[in-house]
């Protein structure tokens, strides 16, 4: 765990605190630069993420720790201000490759967590903790329209 993270929480893996959680997420992204669509991207990748913990992670136990950390990032080589969270738990350890969504095609309701994360974020990274748990980082940068930004934007 890396202890410079702007903002660290420890939550447990209730249901009840997602909305809050996704206001503070939604907030901190709005105060550093993020427009309206990247802030709620985030906040939605956010609660998809968290609630993937407590359904499948947890078995919906409401009692165990999920840890977030947040970092802003500075806008730069094409892209406007970010920011880059980790989402750990101490869950049930999953096979990251055969991580993935239900079929799109199946209409059935729930099963595209992972399916919005990825679209949603620039970069998504599912690793293994060490003793147990899982790891979830993830990248998001607003578009730049700023000259400053360098090529690309």
């Amino acid at each position: 765990m890396d202890d410079s993270a702007h903002i660290r929480v420890q939550l447990r893996s209730d249901p009840c605190y997602l909305a809050g959680v996704r206001q503070l997420v939604a907030g901190v992204c709005q105060r550093i630069g993020m427009g309206d669509t990247a802030c709620s991207q985030v906040a939605l990748a956010v609660d998809e993420a968290l609630a993937n913990v407590i359904r499948h992670g947890y078995g919906r136990a409401a009692d165990r720790p999920i840890w977030l950390s947040l970092w802003p990032l500075e806008k730069g080589d094409g892209h406007g201000p970010g920011i880059r969270l980790e989402i750990e738990d101490e869950a049930k350890q999953i096979d990251v490759s055969e991580l993935k969504g239900r079929a799109l095609d199946d209409p059935k309701p729930g099963g595209l967590g992972v399916h919005i994360i990825r679209e949603v974020m620039d970069e998504v990274v599912y690793d293994k903790r060490s003793p147990c748990g899982m790891r979830l980082t993830m990248v998001k940068y607003a578009p730049c329209d700023d000259p400053e930004c360098g090529p690309g934007h």
